[in-house]
């Protein structure tokens, strides 16, 4: 009875339909940059300091220069390693008084500066910069720095908490469906975010955000792999991903042109109400429509791709039916199906680590440039052209190479350059940068190849499940990246780097635990997955001679 690849081969496996479909569907991949990274720009603190009622009368009364106002009236400045008085503390000093001398300000307080008593930033900050980011609207600095890590935490939170919700949408109500609610929801709430009145509701819709955006993604990357035939799905998949490397591009001019916050936010949202259009330009997936019985109309769809591409389905193809063998029994997954042997446990473990610290490293080194970087845009701009290169090394290796070596060396090459960056010194940035490049490249290596592995170590009953419950690990690191860069730089700037580097080689060494999955046929049953990576025994040969002296193989 032939399956939807086989009709395919008829009527086009990779064909207009196809690459139409896909030049749509890249377009959901594009738009997800923004919301997976987008708090290097939204989130960017500038440098600040304390507002001080009355410094700026007196600096015109004086006629200081910028340099000259905050050398006399900001406490710590230029001190090695306190950029925390000169920027969260302030003299307790009315400057308002007109006894205060223009050449020495303070003097009449005290003999030593160090001595005069410091309060807080009780009226506010001034910020260096000329555009303008969450962290400035909401003074989200010094005791209240911590809700900029928040804020990038409920992204993460929300595609974890997503994943649970929109995979059952997808799997009982389509892919279709799932990706024009998912669509609309996400669109609305960036709006509603970049129009938000306070912190609050700002946060709150960046959650939504997060709960419905990656799902939109997994519905658009789900559609392309079940529109295409078998030899394309992967090259297909790869490229998808690719995708989002580009909205990591334009992410970067849109956010030089517009450095406002809720005009960046706007810009990078808007356009995506446009993807509603895609009622009408993508159908369901037949795929799915078979699993639900729904033969008909998975028929109507085949024939619609056939006439797209300008090719007719085969008329005793039309009237097969296309349901599975009622006989063939049925297995229903359950998480302990993940634990039950000891070859899926260990695969399981295993996954969930090599998960999380990819998210860990691939978020961490983006966040880290953008907290430690000279110029933001360029910085930001050089490490996310890198990610294409990383596809395409995976295109040319994967079936060449195979997949558990380059999955570790990626691994070890991201932790080896975090090391690396802690001993260059602060003045030779370009050689940071350029590490930090290398770094990235090696970890969206490893992102892009664990999708593909972590669905090869799973039978097929199980195969779904076993991809989400190892991928939700990646959005839990994603939960705790912000609070180790931006907490542990206040600390010492490189000790994120330690811990990214120690992460990266733990996770290098596990993949190695891994079997080689290269050339093997995904596997079916349990059994499977427990044989695989096991040489088979040889067949014993026994060989009987015969009259004439030759030799028989049984």
């Amino acid at each position: 009875m032939p399956t939807i690849d086989d009709i395919l081969e008829h009527v086009g496996e990779f064909d207009f339909f196809q690459k139409q479909a896909f030049c749509f569907l890249c377009l959901l991949s594009v738009s997800f940059a923004p919301i997976y990274v987008g708090i290097v720009f939204l989130g960017f603190t500038p440098d600040h300091r304390c507002l001080n009622p009355g410094v700026s009368e007196l600096s015109k009364r004086c006629g200081w220069s910028l340099e000259e106002e905050l050398n006399y009236t900001v406490p710590g400045l230029g001190v090695p390693g306190d950029a925390f008085t000169s920027q969260c503390r302030r003299y307790d000093v009315d400057w308002n008084q007109t006894a205060l001398s223009c050449t020495d300000p303070l003097a009449n307080f005290t003999g030593n500066r160090s001595h005069i008593p410091l309060t807080t930033c009780q009226d506010g900050w001034v910020y260096d910069t000329p555009g303008s980011s969450i962290v400035t609207e909401f003074d989200l600095v010094c005791a209240d720095s911590w809700k900029v890590d928040l804020f990038q935490s409920c992204v993460n939170a929300g595609f974890f908490l997503g994943s649970l919700g929109i995979g059952y949408v997808a799997d009982r109500f389509g892919r279709k469906v799932c990706l024009l609610l998912t669509v609309f929801i996400n669109s609305l709430s960036g709006v509603l975010m970049a129009v938000s009145p306070n912190y609050t509701s700002m946060l709150i819709f960046r959650l939504i955000q997060g709960l419905v955006s990656k799902g939109s993604w997994a519905s658009g990357y789900i559609l392309i792999t079940e529109f295409v035939g078998a030899a394309y799905r992967r090259t297909v998949g790869i490229l998808f991903q690719m995708n989002f490397s580009l909205g990591l591009v334009i992410l970067t001019g849109i956010a030089y042109v517009i450095p406002h916050w809720r005009w960046l936010q706007l810009t990078v949202t808007l356009p995506t109400f446009l993807f509603l259009l895609y009622y009408w330009c993508v159908p369901e997936s037949p795929r799915w429509l078979l699993s639900q019985k729904k033969n008909a109309k998975a028929i109507k769809i085949m024939d619609h791709i056939a006439q797209k591409n300008g090719k007719q389905l085969p008329a005793n193809l039309k009237s097969l039916s296309l349901e599975e063998d009622d006989d063939t029994e049925k297995l229903s997954p359950s998480f302990n199906d993940l634990f039950r042997t000891p070859q899926i446990r260990k695969h399981t473990f295993i996954l969930m680590y090599i998960w999380f610290s990819a998210s860990v490293l691939y978020q961490g080194l983006i966040m880290y440039m953008g907290a430690t970087s000279v110029n933001l845009y360029l910085d930001f701009f050089y490490s996310a052209l890198v990610e294409f290169p990383a596809s395409l090394i995976i295109m040319f290796t994967i079936d060449r190479v195979g997949r558990r070596y380059p999955l570790a060396t990626s691994n070890f090459v991201a932790a080896v350059v975090c090391l690396v960056m802690i001993f260059i010194p602060g003045d030779i940035h370009w050689l940071k940068v350029t590490l930090a490049c290398l770094g990235r490249m090696g970890i969206t290596i490893t992102i892009q190849m664990i999708c593909l592995v972590n669905a090869e170590l799973y039978p097929t009953f199980v195969r779904n499940l076993g991809v989400m419950v190892c991928s939700s690990w990646c959005d839990i690191g994603g939960m705790i990246t912000p609070f180790i860069v931006f907490r542990l730089t206040e600390i010492w700037h490189e000790l994120p780097l330690i811990l990214f580097a120690v992460i990266g080689v733990v996770a290098s060494g596990m993949v190695l635990l891994l079997p080689e999955t290269k050339g093997k046929t995904l596997p079916e049953t349990i059994e499977d997955v427990e044989n695989l990576g096991k040489r088979k025994p040889k067949e014993n040969k026994i060989f009987l001679q015969t009259g004439k002296s030759k030799d028989m193989d049984i």
